[in-house]
């Protein structure tokens, strides 16, 4: 038998896990001029923020070569860069796209075999020289069907994404707004803390109203 603490701590887990579900799976309707994403290497995910507070969290996946800029070195550029085209509005989930241009193509995910650029495409711009060389990389936040490896480091450079998540992300953001990759810990950021706060004290509140219930 469990104790009473046990319990309500496994209760907190199951409601912060569930909240943490919710969050990153319904919509709302934003203002993409001032959207930034802040992308953690070492917790391979992304946090959307808009007008300074975070909204929802997504996770990627990044190189599996590692962090850097240099031409053909097939790394993830880090720092702050933009969003400078988007690519692909109203193609369905698993579109197969190659130089960016639809093929016609429709993939399932995890598809067997399989690992080309698919449902949407952000193509980045550096702002900072550690970045310059990212548009001209072809450096994109994109889908891909390989969604069984999100959230781990497997890509030759980009920022990957499951589709459904990728086409949540293309309709709330717009061209010019902010990708910053960091080699750190989301926590370790001021939009990283105020995003765990707040899922933390949401599930403090459920947790409330079904003891009084």
């Amino acid at each position: 038998m469990l104790n009473k603490s046990t319990k309500s701590f496994l209760r907190l887990v199951i409601m912060a896990s569930l909240l943490g579900f919710f969050l990153t799976s319904c919509g709302s309707n934003m203002d993409t001029r001032r959207s930034k994403m802040i992308i953690s290497v070492k917790d391979q995910t992304m946090l959307l923020t808009q007008n300074g507070k975070p909204v929802k969290a997504y996770k990627v996946s990044t190189s599996k070569f590692g962090l850097g800029d240099t031409p053909r070195s097939m790394r993830t550029p880090t720092g702050t860069m933009k969003v400078a085209k988007m690519i692909g509005n109203h193609a369905p989930s698993g579109a197969v796209f190659k130089s960016r241009k639809r093929t016609g193509e429709v993939l399932k995910p995890n598809a067997p075999g399989r690992d080309p650029i698919v449902t949407r495409i952000m193509w980045l711009q550096g702002t900072e020289g550690r970045n310059r060389n990212a548009y001209k990389r072809y450096i994109y936040i994109h889908g891909t069907p390989e969604e069984w490896r999100i959230g781990s480091p497997a890509s030759y450079g980009c920022i990957r994404m499951k589709s459904r998540d990728v086409i949540d992300l293309y309709r709330r953001i717009g061209v010019g707004a902010q990708v910053k990759v960091i080699n750190a810990h989301l926590d370790q950021t001021p939009s990283g803390r105020q995003y765990a706060l707040s899922n933390y004290s949401r599930a403090i509140k459920v947790m409330r109203i079904d003891d009084d219930a």
